[in-house]
């Protein structure tokens, strides 16, 4: 018979595109007694989540919600729940996720349509909306903060006027940058957003943070066929987060706890405070690495503080490093992708992630082993 160890994952500083250090706060959060998910005291909870989400993602939009599954769940949730067969969508493309969103948008019927630019590149405004009046579209999908390039798109208040003007619904993927930068989804109009708990809020993954606003709802209202994802129909999931709280499926109850917890943090520490904090270490981080000969691969103006991409110099084994780093010193950080494999690194400073020691003491390892 085959006996099996006690569990004993090794404690690593994770300094890659996620998951992110959870919160010793987060973890002690899932450690509660489970209860059932129609309890009363889990609807509190849910309750203060939503009233939390809202806060983070700077909205007064009524559905917002954690939906149950990673932040993959939740960019699917944001499109299927808006395309039926024929739709015209036209998506921005300048890394992974906007290829990923194209594939999703493909496969629910969508007609789909791009506009591109270089990984590590941003669009702007203009170009957008003059690809907007090419055609009539139903949504305009972009990335807030490229995981796979360590870019910001900026503008993206015009960017949503000129989709506004030009009947299209904005979908917006903030996976990277919702509670590690300045997003403001009232103040810049976008109708539909989703994220990830695993990044700047610190929480493990297992959560999708989604809101959509009121021009999202009346498309879902009008919506001539069913929703072709039952379980991430949010005709259906709506009647559990809201006021009838009616069932739908059995939530993560535990998930619910850390990403409650994960929230509380981001509150009690207040978004400005916290968006400060996340500039400060990658500004110390980018000289540090500009320093070691690691010039970085997004102008600086538009670098995302949570995600940072140094280039590497040709005849660095990228792979051996990256071991040596997580092997010899238990630092987590990533290789590019795609166009970008082996021409940077990504390395995250996300919530927890994002402190002081974590960024000296990647950049003497680095220093040692370079």
């Amino acid at each position: 018979m085959t006996t099996y160890t006690d569990l004993n994952p090794s404690t690593r500083i994770l300094l890659g595109p996620g998951p992110s250090m959870a919160d010793p706060r987060v973890l002690r959060a899932m450690s509660a007694p489970l209860i059932g998910h129609l309890d009363p005291q889990f609807i509190k909870i849910m309750d203060e989540v939503q009233e939390m989400l809202r806060t983070v993602f700077q909205t007064e939009n009524e559905l917002t919600i954690p939906v149950s599954g990673t932040g993959s769940a939740a960019m699917e949730a944001a499109l299927c729940n808006f395309i039926e067969e024929g739709d015209k969508v036209l998506v921005a493309v300048n890394g992974y996720f906007g290829e990923r969103l194209i594939d999703m948008a493909q496969r629910y019927g969508a007609k789909v349509d791009r506009i591109d630019r270089p990984w590590g590149e941003v669009f702007d405004s203009a170009e957008i909306e003059t690809a907007l009046k090419k055609e009539k579209y139903k949504l305009l999908a972009l990335v807030h903060a490229e995981t796979s390039t360590g870019a910001r798109q900026p503008e993206i208040q015009a960017i949503t006027k000129a989709a506004h003007e030009n009947g299209a619904l904005v979908v917006l993927d903030t996976v990277t940058s919702l509670g590690g930068l300045p997003l403001e989804i009232d103040a810049w109009d976008v109708d539909i957003a989703y994220s990830g708990t695993q990044k700047a809020l610190s929480c493990p993954p297992g959560l999708g943070p989604l809101t959509i606003g009121p021009r999202g709802r009346e498309a879902l209202k009008n919506r001539k066929s069913q929703v072709a994802n039952w379980y991430l129909d949010l005709t259906l999931v709506e009647k559990y987060w809201g006021d009838n709280r009616t069932y739908h499926h059995t939530a993560p109850i535990s998930m619910n706890y850390a990403l409650r917890e994960a929230l509380r943090l981001v509150v009690e520490e207040g978004l400005e405070n916290r968006f400060a904090r996340h500039q400060k270490h990658a500004e110390l981080l980018w000289q540090g690495l500009e320093d070691l000969g690691l010039p970085l691969l997004v102008e600086k103006d538009y670098r995302l503080p949570t995600l940072s991409t140094p280039q590497l110099p040709s005849g660095l084994d990228d792979a051996s490093v990256r071991k040596r780093l997580l092997s010899e010193f238990n630092i987590e950080v990533a290789g590019g992708f795609g166009p970008l494999a082996g021409k940077v690194w990504r390395i995250g400073l996300m919530g927890y992630s994002s402190r002081k020691e974590n960024v000296t003491l990647l950049l003497a390892t680095l220093k040692e082993i370079l």
